[in-house]
Formats: structure tokens, C-alpha cells, sequence
């Protein structure tokens, strides 16, 4: 091998020898068990063919070519000792290719070979070709008319329709409907350039289903695809360029790829199932040809077209919240009904849709309590409107709540929409009693500083008390959380929010700035403002690194509109004078001329500036969608604030793109904290950040990009490295505890006072072969503890490394807390509750590993009891509690399935457990018998029930295109599993999920991400509960489609809806 670059293939022995490893680098991997059958297939696919290849030419070449064809399968069917791979696949002698098989009886046609000849795609349905509009080919309407006359099944997905395209296909399409065979097509209104003539003919059109998007300024369909399915399995597909409009499909330059299920399997499956992801998405609509399908659809095409009618009544959107909100409302349920707290926050950035989250939680505590009194305040007339508009389209109630601001008057007081200056000026008056509204909503929260937001929230006492806002800072520079049970109930992550299309997409550019910030005073989490000052201020050169940096990125500087964060005022004035020297048109923000907020938003917005120099304590209210550009010119410590600032810019707008940042990035401190920052902005991964880093984030929002220089790349990785909690650091930070703080050192006082580690981080660290708190600390002191074996020790550190910390059953955790803080004391007597007894043996199984008579224990009773020591339990105690703390998903019991028996089962739903506890649950592991299963599929026969345990990324280290797309989720209620391939519908195991209905069966389903997390430990599984089968496709393997009982959960969506976008 001379040649240098890339490579991805195998290494055989030869290349093996032929590499010179002394004078080149050779990059190389271990080949992962979920990505070797496909490797290995495709090695050996290749080299059988250059053995055909190499077959002389001769009159009998073929049949020797066949006969080496059988001599290698019956070698193979004798090393897997499998007698059915030779009947099945042996090659007939003569060599011939079955292209068609009908019925004779019943003909399709008088004359059969004719027919075939017209229906056969001229390109066949084994290779792929690319149809560019060249001579050499056929045409593509052509042969789209042959896909469709040999179809079964006809899947479109086009982002317009054109009755010019339709009409090619015309008499193909009237004859493949009233056939009885399957046509499914998703369109939409974009740009108004679907013809209504072309959807309303489909739509009439027997066995046939048109969806389309409606919502096209967040849902831009630019796809084209158009998929063809068979009986035989011989499926076929155009992924390109046409729409079907006629020009795209006869005379334009458009390049479409036909791709085959023979040669590209993988990418037909892909496609197939992405259809089917799409089609059942909430933002496709069923368009059935109805009268107020067709008004809604005029109504569409004309307002995308820019055409509006005050007079036309708007029509219906049925409002549904997403998942990403939907995850909200489900950790608000949390915060009320685990943990008791009702008095909540939400941050969110400006955009993301808080109010409509406000409304659905309202509703839901509405249908409970019917005469609850309501109330939103809101600082502005506009905010209200919007509100009230808001709540009446979830609530579907057109009447509900009435205005109080300005002229605005209520005459019931029992759903209120309120300015806090009308509030105020009446609170006295009415004389409310503190209890009078059930539900307060208070936007935009952190306004709650402000002596008006106080006496609101010292005279109600609403059941519920709900604060939005996207700045979790009050304006007097107090903690806001003081008002709100002392945490964030809940979190809209960007990511989230720009995958949703609520926030533009960024491109952000870390820059390296020369300065070296390491000799920075640091003190209570943040740099000391005054030497960055001095470092930053009347530095020139810096400030020619910025210019130079904005002329090179930025497209024009004339036309951009730019937020610019300070250190100070200072350092504001100081850019802005600069900059304007160099013509750049500027103004400063600071609490100096905070009277000209409105003034230089204003003037930022129409251009009459490029650049706002603003000081981070005053960004609060800036708010100008119309923001393109964000430059960081100071480092911004807390994560918080820093995604605030950051929201500024993801505002959407007609006609942005995107939000350019601009970070500049000095040489800094171990304790500012870059893994949390760009954690934030990769959004939910369980890839190391520092290996994002290295491979270019390629696990960021759909349409975002974030480019480190390579010396900024090497200095971020090394803070990262520096930062890394290891052994002599962690110990450091204990020792130096005493020094920082007089609160006892406890893990919740440690985790208090470091707040950027968690409890996974502590016990990552161990101390020869195990670790854990309490050995720490004692390590740390030389303390020597009596009565402590190293595998008394050694049990507490498994059970809280390798099973608590991933587990997130509350009924579990308090439990062993409650068992815990008993001196472990259990009596298999006193507890008759089956659940309570499981809960036991699970613990058993957590601490020790191995059944009872394997260690000695006569009883459950005795192994728990084995676990009594005060240091160990005290830290087994804090470690829970703070797990239990930190809870934010709801479990409920598992639905009793019809016919089951299946007894109720300890293991909720929706909530992670490790395997283990499951394989208790349901009897494979008892006290006396530890459970030897390690497949994907477990029977329990006495129960008549089965359990799927789906691990949805198999290869963990690369993206593997032949195994990803085996087990996802097609909608929140739908399943896609791929079977073992030893599976058939015909028989045996596959035969046994087709009837599942007739046998009773119960089958569970039990979800995880991938084998380990980031840390290294083994990942448990979620429950997603029964599921009932749909239907299936293929055999060995038989791809099954599930439908779950109760919906997945929406935390887990976007790591299992793989085939959905954002």
C-alpha cells in the first residue's frame, strides 16, 4: 500500500506485511460485534467475486461458475451445520434469472410475457443508477411509469405537487388505486407551489392517503423521494432533485438516484422507515378532499404565496405540544407530586414556546379542578393578548379569561389576564384573600425584584405558582430561586428548541486572543472584573484581532446586526470607540444611560448601528429578534448567563439564517469551565465532550456548526483535561475543604460548595481496586475504621457505582432508604408485600452480585443483614437522598394486560432500571439461583410473557449505517424491532409474535441508548411497557412493528426517534 490518506477496510495478512508502521502513521480500530457481519460479508462479497472473475472463458463457464457457487455454500451450510442453507439456496445448473411470477388461472393479462416486458423497469430492480438527463438513458417519467405498474406499494414524499407532474402519471396512478394496492404521499404548502388540482385528484383516488404540512416556516420539506415496494421484497427508490412538476421530471437538470433493496438494502430500509416516521409526525395532516380540507388547503397556498384575507376565517390548528415540551410538563408533574414543591420556575429562551407550556400545564390542573380561579401577569398590554390567545387555543375554549390592562376591565375576576400595574392599583381595593386564585402564572419572572412583583408575591398563596422567564437573574442581582423551592423546575435546552425550528441554527467560532487569563485572580466562580478590565481595555491588539476576525466571517459588517457582552463599562466605551475610528457605526448599553434601552435597540435594529457594546449585568432586556451577530469578548463564567446572552441572537425571522458568535478565548483558568459550556451547546449526547471536541461535534442542532481554531481546539482540550476530576485532585479538594467553608464535610456540603461534579464524578475515582466516599475521607484523614472489610466495602461501592447511580425508580430508591435507615432489618415474614420482597432481593443483587447460597446466606434476611456498618450506611443514606432529590421523571405501575399472567410487577414505567432488577422482577434471578441470561430476548414461561431488551446504538464507537436502523421509534406509540435472523413469519418464534393476540401473550418492552454511558458504566434499561403487535415485514430477520400501550417517554424521544428530525 503506497498511497497516504484515508482507508476503511479490512486488514488482511497481506496488507498486514506490506505495512511500514516505522516510517508511517497507520490509523486502525477494532472491528465491533454489532458492525462485523456487514464487514465481513463485504469483504468476502468482494473477493467471491474476483473468484467468479477468475473462471476461464470457455463455452461451460457459467455452469463452472455455478458449480463454484454450490461447492462454497455447501462448505458453508457444513460449518454452521445448517441443512437448510443448501435446499435453499443451491443454484440451478442452467443458470437462469426468475423475473416474474403470475397466476395462470387468474391472469392479469391475455398475454403474460408481453406484460411483464412493459411493466420491468428498463434499469432493472437489482442495481442502482444515477439518472442525470443524459442521452445514454431512459427517460425518468418513463421509467417512474414502469415503478408504478410493478408496485405493490407507492410511497412519495415531495415537497410540491404540480398538476403538470401528476398528469405524466395519470392513468398509471387511476390503475395501480383501483387495483387495491397502497399509495401514500406527503407534500406540502411551501412557497404555495403544490397545485390544490393535483392534491385533490390523489386524495379522490381509492386505497390512497395524501398528508401534508401546513406549517412550513418551521417544517421546510426540501426532500425528494419517491419509493416503490414489492412483494418479492424487490423494492425500489428515486432519492433526488424533481419534484413532480414536468419540467423537474422531463426537461430540467435534475439528478435523481435509483437505488435497489438487492444492492443498497440498508439505505432502501432507511428510507422506507423515515417515510414512515414522517407520516405518523403531528406536523403532517391527513387531507381527505372534504370541504374543509380543500378551504384549508386554498387558505394555505394563498398565504404562502403572500396572499392574506382578513376575512377569511383562519383555519383550525389543533395545538399539541412538542416533545420537548412535553418533557417540561412531565418534569413540572414531577416537582408537584414527588417532591412537593409548587412553587415553579421555567427558563426557557425567548421563542421556545413558555406560554403555550403554561397553558397545557394549566389545562391539566384545570380538568382536575374545574372552579380553580386563574391568573397571568404579564409587564405589557401585547404579552397578555398573546396569553389569552394561547391558553384559549389549547383549552379550545374561545372565551376563556378576560383582559385587565388599560381600558380593559374583568367583570368575573375568575380567569384573569393582568398587567402588575393594573394588579397593583387594585389589590387593596378588592381585597383578595391570599388563597383567592388557585393558579398564578408570572411572566418574564425575573422582574419580580421590582417592588410591584413583591407585594403580588407576599399576598397570594396560590396552590400552584408558575414563573417564566428566559433570565434566571433578578435585576437586583438576588437569587430568584429563593422564590421557587430553591431550584429550576425545569429546563428548555437550546438544542432542543433549535431542532424544534423555535431558535435559528448558530455557527459559532471560538478564537484565540492572545491573552493569557491564568494569572486572573479567581474568587466565588468568576474572574476578577477589575484586572480583566485592565487586561482587556487598551489592548490594540486584541481589538485588531476582533476586527480582523469580523471581516473574515462575517459577511458584510455594513449590514450586521451585532450584540457585543463586556467586561465593564470601560471595556465597552473602549471597543466602541475603537470601532467606530474604524467606521464601524456603534453604540454602548450600560447602566450609565440604561434610560436609552429602547433608544439603542431601536437604533440597532434599523442599521442606524452594526454593533451594541453591552455590559452583562444590563443584556437582560435586549431584545431584538432582528439579531445576527453575537460577539463574546469577555469570558462569560457562569452557563447560566452565558446561554441567556446566547439566546439574544437565536430570536427567528423571515430572513435569517442564522446567528454568527464570535467567542474570543484566552489561555484560562482549570476552574472556568468549558465540558459544561459546550456540553450546552451539543445538547444531550453520551459521547465525551472532549471527544466532540476532537472529532469536529458532529452530534450538534440540525444546521449548526462550531469551528475551534487549532490552537484555541488544543488550549480548550487542556482545560478540559486539567479540569477533570481525578483521584489527587478530588483528594486536594477535600483536604482543602476545611479552608473553604465551616459546614460539615458531608457529599452534600462537598457537591454544594463544587458544583460543576456530580455524584457520578466522585465515584468514578477509586482507590485501588474500588472506591466510594466514606473511603475517600478516610483515606484523606488516615482515619482507620473498625469492622470494615474490604469486601463489606467493596459491596457498597458496587451497589452504588454500578446500580443506584443509574437507576431512577423512586419506589426503589426509598425503599432501600427506608431499609437502609432500619439497620437493614427485613423480615420476609413481616413483609407479605410481594413488591416489598422483590425490592429486597433486588437489593441483595445490588450489593453482592451473586445468589445467597453462593455467599453463605442461609436468607434474604441474613445477606441484608451482612450490610449493617454505621460509616457506610451513613453514606448510603446521603446518597440516595440526593439521588431521590434529583429525580425529575414520573413513574407509574405497569398496565395490566388482558388475559395476562403477568403478576403486578415492581418495575414502573418509564423510569431506568439496571437489568438486573428486571430479571428479579420477573423470577429469572431468585435468591437461590442467579439468572444466566444475557440475550436480547427473554422468555418466562409460567407467565406466558416475553421481554425485549433493545439496546438502540449496537456500535458504540462509530456511526454503523447497517445496524442503526434496526430498532427505533416510528412515532410515540409505534416501535420499529428487528427480530434475531433465525426468525420467520412461517414458523417457530416469528410465527409466535404474529399471534400474539390469539396466544395471550404478554410482551415487554425494555429500551436503552446504548450499552455504557460516558462513564463507562453499564447503562440499564428503560421500561416502555407492553406492546401489542402491528405487523411485520421480511424474514430472518422479521422487522415487527410494536404498538406500546402508553406512550414512550418524551425524555427518550430524540435518542429513539432516530429517523425524526430534531
Amino acid at each position: 500500500m503506497n498511497s497516504t490518506g484515508i482507508y476503511e477496510q479490512l486488514i488482511t495478512q497481506l496488507i498486514e506485511q506490506n505495512l511500514n508502521r516505522d516510517s508511517f502513521y497507520v490509523g486502525e480500530r477494532q472491528l465491533e460485534t454489532g458492525e462485523a457481519t456487514t464487514w465481513l460479508s463485504r469483504f468476502l462479497t468482494k473477493l467471491i467475486e474476483v473468484v467468479m472473475e477468475s473462471v476461464p472463458q470457455s463455452p461451460d463457464r457459467i455452469s463452472e461458475q455455478i458449480e463454484l457457487a454450490n461447492t462454497i455454500i455447501h462448505w458453508l451450510s457444513k460449518h454452521i451445520k445448517d441443512p437448510e442453507l443448501i435446499s435453499d439456496n443451491l443454484l440451478d445448473s442452467q443458470g437462469r434469472i426468475l423475473t416474474a411470477l403470475f397466476d395462470k388461472k387468474n391472469p392479469i393479462s391475455a398475454d403474460l410475457p408481453k406484460y411483464v416486458e412493459s411493466i420491468m423497469p428498463l434499469t432493472g430492480l437489482s442495481q442502482s443508477e444515477l439518472f442525470s438527463g443524459s442521452n445514454a438513458e431512459p427517460s425518468i417519467d418513463n421509467e417512474l411509469q414502469r415503478e408504478i405498474k410493478s408496485s405493490d406499494k407507492i410511497y412519495w414524499l415531495v415537497s410540491f405537487i404540480k398538476w403538470s407532474g401528476i398528469r405524466i402519471f395519470k392513468r398509471e396512478l387511476e390503475e395501480f388505486a383501483r387495483s387495491g394496492k397502497q399509495l401514500k404521499v406527503i407534500t406540502t404548502s411551501y412557497m404555495g407551489a403544490t397545485d390544490a388540482k393535483a392534491i385533490e385528484f390523489l386524495a379522490a383516488l381509492p386505497n390512497t392517503e395524501v398528508k401534508l404540512s401546513y406549517n412550513t416556516n418551521r417544517e421546510r420539506l426540501h426532500a425528494k423521494s419517491y419509493l416503490f415496494l414489492r412483494d418479492t421484497g424487490f423494492h425500489t427508490g428515486y432519492i433526488g432533485s424533481s419534484n413532480l412538476s414536468h419540467s423537474a421530471l422531463t426537461s430540467g437538470l435534475e439528478w435523481n438516484l435509483k437505488i435497489t433493496s438487492q444492492e443498497i438494502p440498508h439505505i432502501i430500509d432507511k428510507s422506507v422507515s423515515t417515510f414512515e416516521t414522517y407520516w405518523e409526525s403531528p406536523d403532517f395532516e391527513s387531507f381527505d378532499g372534504k370541504a374543509e380540507s380543500r378551504d384549508k388547503l386554498t387558505q394555505a397556498l394563498r398565504e404562502a404565496k403572500g396572499h392574506f384575507d382578513s376575512s377569511t376565517t383562519q383555519y383550525y390548528f389543533d395545538i399539541k405540544p412538542y416533545s420537548h415540551q412535553q418533557a417540561i410538563l412531565a418534569k413540572l408533574q414531577v416537582e408537584r407530586e414527588l417532591h412537593q414543591r409548587y412553587r415553579n420556575l421555567v427558563v426557557a429562551a425567548t421563542g421556545t414556546g413558555k406560554t403555550i407550556i403554561s397553558a397545557f400545564d394549566f389545562a391539566r390542573f384545570y380538568q382536575a379542578n374545574p372552579s380553580a380561579k386563574f391568573m397571568f401577569i404579564a409587564h405589557r398590554e401585547e404579552i397578555l393578548k398573546q396569553a389569552q390567545g394561547a391558553y384559549r387555543g389549547v383549552l379550545k375554549n374561545s372565551t376563556f379569561g378576560e383582559l385587565w390592562v388599560g381600558n380593559n376591565k374583568p367583570s368575573k375576576y375568575q380567569h384573569l389576564f393582568v398587567s402588575i400595574q393594573s394588579l397593583n392599583n387594585q389589590i387593596n381595593t378588592l381585597q383578595l384573600s391570599q388563597d383567592y386564585f388557585d393558579y398564578i402564572v408570572i411572566d418574564e419572572v425575573h422582574h419580580i425584584a421590582a417592588n410591584s412583583y413583591r407585594s403580588v408575591l407576599t399576598h397570594f398563596q396560590p396552590k400552584i405558582l408558575l414563573g417564566l422567564t428566559a433570565t434566571p437573574d433578578r435585576h437586583d442581582g438576588e437569587d430568584i430561586l429563593t422564590d421557587f423551592c430553591n431550584v429550576i423546575a425545569a429546563e428548555i435546552r437550546l438544542p432542543e428548541a433549535i431542532n424544534q425550528r423555535h431558535l435559528c441554527p448558530f455557527q459559532y467560532f471560538a478564537i484565540d486572543d492572545n491573552t493569557d487569563l491564568t494569572r486572573i485572580p479567581w474568587s466565588r466562580g468568576r474572574y476578577d472584573v477589575a484586572e480583566l478590565t485592565r487586561l482587556y481595555t487598551y489592548n490594540d491588539h486584541r481589538v485588531m484581532q476582533i476586527l480582523q476576525s469580523l471581516d473574515e466571517i462575517v459577511t458584510d459588517i455594513s449590514q450586521m446586526r451585532a450584540l457585543a457582552f463586556c467586561v465593564s463599562k470601560e471595556h465597552a466605551v473602549f471597543m466602541a470607540q475603537k470601532f467606530t475610528l474604524k467606521g464601524i457605526a456603534c453604540g454602548v448599553l450600560t447602566s450609565d444611560n440604561s434610560g436609552e434601552r429602547e433608544l439603542q435597540q431601536q437604533r440597532l435594529k434599523s442599521e442606524q448601528i452594526n454593533v451594541l457594546f453591552v455590559v452583562d449585568m444590563f443584556n437582560e432586556g435586549v431584545d431584538i429578534p432582528e439579531l445576527d451577530t453575537l460577539l463574546f469578548l469577555r469570558p462569560t463564567e457562569s452557563l447560566t448567563i452565558f446561554l441567556q446572552q446566547l439566546g439574544r441572537g437565536l430570536r427567528l425571522t423571515e430572513d435569517k439564517e442564522c446567528c454568527t458568535i464570535l467567542d474570543f478565548v484566552g489561555n484560562s483558568r482549570p476552574e472556568y469551565d468549558f465540558t459544561q459550556k459546550f456540553r450546552a451547546l451539543v445538547g444531550k449526547t453520551n459521547q465525551s465532550i472532549d471527544k466532540e471536541i476532537k472529532q469536529g461535534f458532529p452530534h450538534l442542532p440540525i444546521g449548526c456548526r462550531i469551528e475551534l481554531q487549532e490552537k484555541t481546539q488544543a488550549m480548550i482540550l487542556k482545560n478540559i483535561s486539567n479540569a477533570t476530576l481525578n483521584k489527587s485532585r478530588l483528594i486536594n479538594l477535600i483536604n482543602n475543604y476545611p479552608h473553604i467553608t465551616s459546614l460539615p464535610l458531608t457529599l452534600t456540603n462537598f457537591l454544594h460548595i463544587n458544583p460543576n461534579f456530580t455524584v457520578e464524578d466522585i465515584y468514578k475515582i477509586k482507590l485501588g481496586k474500588f472506591g466510594g466516599w466514606s473511603r475517600l475521607v478516610t483515606q484523606c484523614h488516615s482515619i482507620i475504621e473498625p469492622n470494615l472489610t474490604d469486601e463489606l466495602a467493596s459491596a457498597y461501592y458496587r451497589a452504588i457505582n454500578n446500580r443506584l447511580l443509574i437507576c431512577t425508580s423512586v419506589s426503589y430508591l426509598r425503599f432501600l432508604l427506608k431499609l437502609c435507615n432500619n439497620n437493614f432489618t427485613f423480615s420476609e415474614k413481616d413483609n407479605s408485600d410481594k413488591q416489598f420482597q422483590l425490592f429486597a432481593l433486588m437489593c441483595h443483587y445490588d450489593f453482592w452480585d451473586k445468589s445467597g447460597p453462593t455467599l453463605g446466606f442461609d436468607s434474604l434476611s441474613q445477606s441484608l443483614q451482612a450490610l449493617r456498618h454505621p460509616l457506610l450506611q451513613d453514606e448510603l443514606s446521603e446518597v440516595l437522598s440526593l439521588l431521590i432529590d434529583r429525580l425529575d421523571i414520573n413513574e407509574f405501575d405497569m398496565p395490566n394486560m388482558q388475559n395476562s399472567r403477568m403478576p403486578s410487577s415492581p418495575i414502573k414505567m418509564h423510569v431506568r432500571h439496571p437489568k438486573e432488577h428486571i430479571l428479579v422482577a420477573f423470577g429469572d434471578s431468585r435468591f437461590d439461583k442467579k439468572s444466566s441470561s444475557r440475550e436480547g430476548v427473554l422468555k418466562i414461561a409460567d407467565m406466558n410473557a416475553e421481554l425485549l431488551f433493545v439496546t438502540l446504538n449496537k456500535c458504540e464507537t462509530q456511526f454503523s449505517p447497517t445496524t442503526m436502523y434496526h430498532d427505533y421509534a416510528i412515532s410515540p406509540c409505534l416501535f420499529h424491532w428487528q427480530t434475531q435472523n433465525s426468525a420467520k413469519p412461517t414458523s417457530g418464534k416469528g410465527l409466535g409474535y404474529i399471534q400474539q393476540q390469539q396466544t395471550n401473550k404478554t410482551i415487554l418492552l425494555f429500551v436503552r441508548e446504548q450499552a455504557k454511558d460516558e462513564n463507562g458504566r453499564t447503562m440499564g434499561f428503560v421500561s416502555f411497557g407492553p406492546v401489542t403487535f402491528v405487523k411485520s415485514e421480511g424474514s430472518q430477520p422479521m422487522n415487527i412493528t410494536w404498538k406500546l400501550a402508553h406512550d414512550m417517554p418524551a425524555y427518550l424521544w430524540h435518542e429513539t426517534a432516530k429517523l425524526a428530525v430534531g
